[in-house]
């Protein structure tokens, strides 16, 4: 079952409390990015069911993991791109032709 926030009908309430001075700052740093309180609650709870839990690592390794998760990441791409080019090198030309939007 995919769940989807966004799309999903709003028929339940959540209340929670908040210091004032703490929501303030909250509300002004989520419209920095056209988001309210409430949206910013709504995007952490969808990538909360997205992962399947917390969306990132409740500990004082955050800094850690995020360098190690990084370095993986990075890692597993580069890997692709060298099995990628196992398969024959493609030039600069090539590639421009192919993200070119002339046909």
């Amino acid at each position: 079952m995919e769940l989807n926030v966004t799309t999903a009908p709003k028929t339940g309430t959540f209340q929670m409390q908040i210091n004032p001075e703490i929501k303030e700052y909250l509300e002004s740093i989520y419209a920095q990015t056209g988001l309210s309180l409430t949206d910013a609650v709504n995007v952490f709870l969808q990538q909360s069911i997205n992962v399947g839990g917390l969306p990132f690592l409740a500990s004082g390794q955050n800094e850690a993991y995020l360098k190690a998760k990084a370095a993986s990441m990075l890692m597993a791409e580069l890997q692709k791109g060298i099995d990628s080019a196992a398969g024959g090198v493609i030039s600069e030309e090539e590639v421009s032709q192919l993200l070119s939007d002339d046909e």
